[in-house]
């Protein structure tokens, strides 16, 4: 599903081409994605201040609250003009100035949008999340008093959005083989400077997928339909039973807490 590089590339393609643009209505040919699609007469006519993403959501902040939007499995955003000819996955068009529009594709339909009137921060879906992983706030220190005392495994630990936002199973996965940690190690047992090596990881795996335009394993592609390329430099996920790049011993597959997990036995401890 599309994680945190490829939430932050959509904002990034398609935030020049609305920021500062009206809402001038809307076509809705399926409501019925992962929540009905309810958007209200008082949202047209208002004017885009900032488009920006928060954890795996992207956020169009408006004079009178935000269209929040999330991608789902295998949702797409896109900026196309007014009257483009739709797929059928093409459920969604939110139309600016009566010339384009930003369309949501998304055949599984695991995708949502909602308007929310307030604060965006004080949506249901965003109001309890944790630090983003590319702030100030997210360090080893940080990290290291999350997993103190815990035994849930620190994969687990990294993908808790409570904790952490953002760090899906593909980077999860990433950022524990190159901080050389198994993802079935117990949180607690981390030391603080496991937990830097953790922390830095993530963050310079995120930056370098997000510099890559995301990860396309199926279906995502970027505000300008275009894939992402970080999945040719995937050092584990999808690796199973493949040698590892680093020490050539065989990279193991397993499943954890419901998710597909590869670790290489003698590079990760």
């Amino acid at each position: 599903m599309p994680e945190l590089p490829e939430v932050e590339t959509t904002c990034r393609g398609v935030a020049p081409s609305v920021a500062g643009r009206r809402i001038t209505g809307w076509q809705l040919r399926e409501r019925r994605l992962r929540w009905p699609v309810v958007l209200p007469a008082a949202l047209r006519g208002q004017t885009v201040e900032r488009v920006f993403r928060r954890a795996k959501y992207l956020v169009i902040g408006v004079a009178q609250g935000s269209v929040i939007v999330h991608l789902g499995m295998s949702g797409s955003l896109r900026v196309v003009g007014i009257g483009s000819s739709a797929g059928r996955h093409d459920h969604v068009d939110l139309e600016f100035d009566d010339v384009l529009a930003l369309r949501l594709t998304d055949p599984r339909r695991f995708g949502s949008i909602h308007y929310h009137p307030g604060d965006w921060a004080t949506h249901w879906l965003l109001r309890d999340l944790g630090v983003e992983p590319l702030s100030a706030e997210f360090d080893g220190a940080y990290l290291f008093r999350h997993a103190s005392g815990r035994r849930v495994a620190v994969k687990q630990l990294l993908m808790d959005a409570r904790i952490v936002v953002g760090v899906g199973n593909i980077y999860a996965n990433e950022a524990l083989f190159r901080a050389g940690i198994r993802p079935r190690v117990a949180a607690g047992r981390l030391t603080r400077a496991r937990c830097d090596a953790l922390a830095l990881a993530v963050r310079e795996i995120l930056t370098a997928a997000i510099a890559d335009g995301g990860t396309t394993l199926r279906d995502f592609v970027n505000g300008e339909g275009r894939p992402g390329y970080f999945g040719q430099a995937l050092q584990v996920y999808g690796r199973d039973g493949e040698p590892c790049y680093q020490c050539a011993g065989t990279l193991k597959g397993v499943r954890l807490g419901q998710r597909a997990t590869v670790y290489c036995p003698k590079c990760q401890r």
